[in-house]
């Protein structure tokens, strides 16, 4: 079997790296993870027994959001060098890099093309301008096929996408994202019970659970217009804003809740390690972003969690609900559909039972972490 180095540039617990954490602790008998800052997905990652190196990149590096021109980037290619080549150095004691982000991509796959090690880049985007600037986009496809010996995609929606960008990457395949499911299979009606309790929700409000960071294109904004008029409608947010940028969107739903007359119905728990639990005393779970998701990792755990779920329809979104069968989609951006769908849900219990039921056993059999952490091995341990 292949040893692995893997490779991610943030310590923030994102969807990509909670499915990176799944993988790195299914193979960690063989594998390093190194990250390029210390934080919350180092901890977790040392917690599940994974070995962890710290690899700091500098400040300037680290300050290229996903909009940046090609002139920012050009500035910071300096900063990577002494990186890249550590990160060389150690590659050449492992058989692949597995890179699991953007910035590790550039990063990963210059040290593996430096060390002579195989590439596999885990793409967990959508290369689109509603994403990435065009000079990001162009870099990614350029490097992933050039650089890269094998690219596994999180959804069709994300190999689509990069296809559409340039991709011409032959060896390449979809594994959606893996779900270890025992936490939600424990859950019962006294966990609902002591979660509303500490939050101070009455039992016999409608819960309406939204999971994300905070941040505009997250659509947050969207799901406090469609429920501003329904009393018995309550809302949890749970995520804080993730970076600097999103930081006045926090503070601007907090001014809408309150404009809106909906304190005591807007409940903002900020970043939460009980997501089961959570999820669990909601009354349906809703994904509202306004721009495509690559995959949508709160969707199947709503569907895990044996909740009714409500989407938009857009990106991968349309890959793990089948409308009116294993849940519900609505357009993005459209308040007045989503709360059409918030109300069909409170009117018919019914409706809702038969949903979260179809889409539990649906997000059972799709997004097995196992399953994932078997087709991940099987792809490496097949590279030439």
């Amino acid at each position: 079997m292949k040893r692995i180095l893997f490779l991610d540039h943030t310590s923030a617990l994102g969807g990509g790296e909670l499915c990176l954490l799944t993988i790195a602790e299914g193979l960690r008998d063989r594998s390093e993870v190194v990250l390029f800052e210390d934080g919350p997905f180092a901890t977790r990652l040392r917690a599940s027994g994974v070995s962890v190196d710290i690899i700091e990149l500098s400040q300037k590096v680290h300050g290229i959001g996903r909009s940046s021109g090609l002139l920012a980037d050009l500035a910071a290619t300096p900063a990577l060098f002494g990186q890249i080549l550590r990160i060389a150095r150690k590659a050449r004691r492992y058989d692949v890099v597995y890179v699991n982000s953007q910035k590790a991509m550039v990063v990963g796959t210059i040290a593996g093309f430096l060390a002579r090690k195989p590439v596999v880049w885990h793409l967990h985007d959508l290369l689109e301008q509603s994403h990435f600037s065009r000079a990001h986009i162009r870099i990614s496809v350029t490097l992933g096929n050039r650089l890269t010996r094998y690219i596994i995609a999180n959804s069709e929606a994300s190999l689509a996408a990069f296809r559409e960008a340039g991709g011409r990457a032959e060896r390449i395949s979809v594994v959606y994202n893996g779900i270890n499911a025992r936490p939600f299979d424990d859950l019962t009606s006294a966990d609902r019970r002591d979660v509303r309790q500490a939050l101070a929700i009455p039992d016999t409000a409608f819960l309406v659970g939204c999971f994300s960071r905070l941040a505009d294109w997250k659509g947050q904004h969207v799901l406090l217009e469609a429920a501003r008029n329904e009393p018995e409608i309550h809302v949890l947010l749970v995520g804080e804003a993730l970076f600097a940028a999103d930081a006045s969107y926090g503070v601007m739903l907090r001014a809408l809740s309150q404009r809106y007359g909906m304190d005591d119905r807007v409940h903002f728990v900020g970043f939460r390690d009980d997501i089961p639990e959570l999820m669990f005393a909601c009354d349906a779970v809703v994904h509202t972003s306004t721009a495509p998701e690559p995959f949508g990792r709160v969707i199947a755990e709503g569907m895990l969690a044996n909740r009714p779920v409500i989407a938009t329809r857009a990106g991968g979104a349309v890959e793990l609900i089948d409308d009116k069968v294993t849940g519900l989609l609505v357009p993005p951006s459209d308040a007045t559909a989503l709360r059409g769908a918030l109300v069909t849900l409170l009117r018919q219990p019914d409706l809702r039972n038969r949903l979260a039921e179809k889409g539990h056993q649906t997000a059972r059999q799709k997004f097995a972490s196992d399953e994932m952490i078997r087709r991940v091995g099987e792809i490496i341990d097949a590279l030439p």
